[in-house]
């Protein structure tokens, strides 16, 4: 990475915190970092960045930057933190952290401007930077030419567009499947509550007791409406469709064969807005 410091790219969400460790600039295709931590809840416990900094070797002196030390921690040497962020107090409160136990350390909060994206709305400054992020990441992806919908099944599920030539043309917000689940719960009397953050296994259509409908309608109706947005932006065909977050893994299974599911792509964004 620049100046040969390694990279910890931090994607803030709503509900949690992802971190990846990369340590060299990627000439094509997509960064992937060679460690990955993810911190949840509201509250966060950032003293687990202190471990999983210290199982993490860093290059040695006048080595390649490929090559690692046993030896040598993470935690010992400067790093550059890189925070793309939606959720500003979980930001301010990480951010606090690092400047009373890393005071050496670098730290950058990413925003539009930061991207070497172009961003084809009014107000770039506006526009949520996890899908900026995202974007720029399947920029990397995609085949030239060719338009793509970058889908971030999370606390909210965004479906946005990129056009054939790289450009971030926006897209759609709708509330995510916890998200639903809650206000289910929230504004009714007599629905429960339940936990429903991640699926690895669609639910069946037909619920036969009330929690397992809520499953069936909060997931296939997600499901629903991100088939029907990618369909009316795609318009016609031809266009690429990458997926990321919690569901996604799910979701990409029921879309098709031109849907590829990316674990990192947000991390990923985050690392490319570096090179």
């Amino acid at each position: 990475m620049k100046g040969g410091t390694p990279l910890i790219a931090v994607d803030v969400g709503n509900s949690r915190i992802k971190l990846g460790l990369f340590r060299q600039s990627s000439a094509a295709g997509l960064p992937e970092p060679e460690a990955s931590l993810h911190l949840t809840g509201r509250l966060p416990e950032f003293g687990q960045l202190c471990d999983w900094l210290a199982k993490s070797p860093c290059p040695s002196a006048g080595s390649g930057m490929g090559e690692g030390r046993g030896e040598g921690l993470c935690n010992e040497g400067r790093l550059r933190w890189h925070i793309g962020s939606v959720n500003r107090p979980a930001a301010s409160r990480l951010i606090d952290w690092l400047r009373d136990h890393r005071p050496e350390d670098e730290i950058m909060l990413l925003t539009s401007g930061d991207l070497p994206l172009e961003v084809r709305l009014p107000r770039p400054d506006m526009v949520g930077v996890d899908r900026l992020l995202d974007a720029l990441a399947a920029n990397r992806l995609r085949t030239p030419g060719r338009k793509a919908v970058v889908v971030d099944v999370g606390s909210a599920i965004t479906v946005d567009l990129v056009d054939t030539d790289g450009a971030f043309l926006g897209g759609a917000i709708l509330p995510g499947i916890a998200m639903s689940a809650r206000a289910l719960h929230e504004f009714t009397d007599l629905l429960p509550q339940i936990e429903m953050a991640e699926l690895h296994e669609p639910p069946p259509a037909l619920g036969t007791a009330t929690v397992a409908a809520i499953h069936s309608g909060l997931f296939w109706g997600a499901v629903g409406a991100v088939r029907q947005l990618v369909e009316q932006m795609a318009d016609g065909g031809g266009t690429e469709v990458f997926l990321t977050g919690g569901a996604g893994p799910a979701v990409a299974r029921l879309m098709g064969t031109a849907a590829r599911f990316v674990p990192h792509l947000t991390l990923a964004g985050i690392a490319l807005a570096d090179v």
